[in-house]
C-alpha cells in the first residue's frame, strides 16, 4: 500500500482519511444490511475513480475512509460523488430512509496522510467498530 501510484502524466502518492456522518447523526449503520450495501456502492464508486481503498469502517453513526487517490481528484470531488451516489441509492433501496431529503451532513473531515504512519491510521480505521 506504500507505492506510487503511476499514470500517463503523473506520479503521486495522496493518501486522505475521510470522516463523515448522517444528518443528525442518525445510526444507520446499526443495520448491517444498510452498511454492507453503503461498503458495496463506496467500492464500486472507487472502482470507477480508480482510487484505492486502503480502509473503510462503519461505526453506528459515522464512517471512516482511508482512501489513495490519483493527484486529479480534490478531497471535495471524491466527497461529492461518494455522499451523492450513496445518498441516493441507500434513500431509494431502504424504506426507512426514503422519508429523508438528504442522507449525510455536508460536512466532513479530511486529513492527508502525514506524520502519523499509513498503518497508525489503517488500524485506528479499522479498530473504529470495537470502540465502545
Amino acid at each position: 500500500m506504500n507505492e506510487y501510484r503511476r499514470t500517463h502524466t503523473t506520479i503521486s502518492f495522496i493518501k486522505y482519511h475521510f470522516v463523515f456522518c448522517p444528518r443528525y447523526r442518525r445510526k444507520i449503520f446499526l443495520r448491517s444490511d444498510v452498511e454492507e450495501r453503503f461498503k458495496q456502492l463506496v467500492k464500486e464508486i472507487c472502482e470507477e475513480l480508480e482510487i484505492v481503498i486502503v480502509a473503510l469502517e462503519c461505526d453506528k453513526d459515522h464512517t471512516h475512509m482511508f482512501l489513495h487517490a490519483l493527484p486529479h481528484l480534490s478531497p471535495s470531488n471524491i466527497m461529492a460523488k461518494i455522499k451523492g451516489v450513496t445518498s441516493k441509492k441507500l434513500r431509494e433501496e431502504f424504506p426507512h430512509l426514503r422519508h429523508l431529503p438528504s442522507l449525510w451532513t455536508r460536512s466532513y473531515f479530511v486529513s492527508t496522510e502525514g506524520n502519523v504512519s499509513s498503518e497508525t491510521i489503517k488500524r485506528y480505521v479499522e479498530q473504529q467498530k470495537t470502540r465502545g
